[in-house]
């Protein structure tokens, strides 16, 4: 063991990646207009295929079916925790839950040795 060892240091990589957010609440302090314009502009971009930037819409307006949508995106390009994630913001149980049951059963082989 170091002594002066880090122990956030294997996690420092990450930062640049916002791999942790402070916060994924929807914003207070923008208007329901602006919303609405956000949204309207989050559509488009994941209608242009940009999820990413949609994804950022979404989560800053805390709209759900964008949020349900942007789920569905990266749960078909395999990416199943990042839609987790996503289905979660949204309040959407009927498809959070599933993917909770899988990672529980995947957790569960991992810890009893497959």
């Amino acid at each position: 063991m170091y002594l002066n060892a880090n122990k956030n240091e294997p996690f420092d990589r990450f930062l640049h990646e916002s791999l942790i957010k402070s916060s994924d609440l929807p914003s207070q302090v923008i208007t329901s207009e602006q919303k609405a314009a956000l949204n309207r502009k989050g559509n488009e971009r994941f209608n242009e295929g940009d999820i990413e930037t949609a994804r950022r819409i979404f989560q800053t307006t805390g709209y759900s079916d964008g949020l349900t949508r942007v789920g569905d995106a990266l749960k078909e390009k395999g990416k199943p925790v990042e839609a987790l994630k996503m289905y979660w913001l949204a309040h959407n149980r009927r498809k959070s839950d599933p993917l909770v049951q899988e990672l529980a059963i995947l957790i569960r082989s991992i810890m009893t040795g497959m």
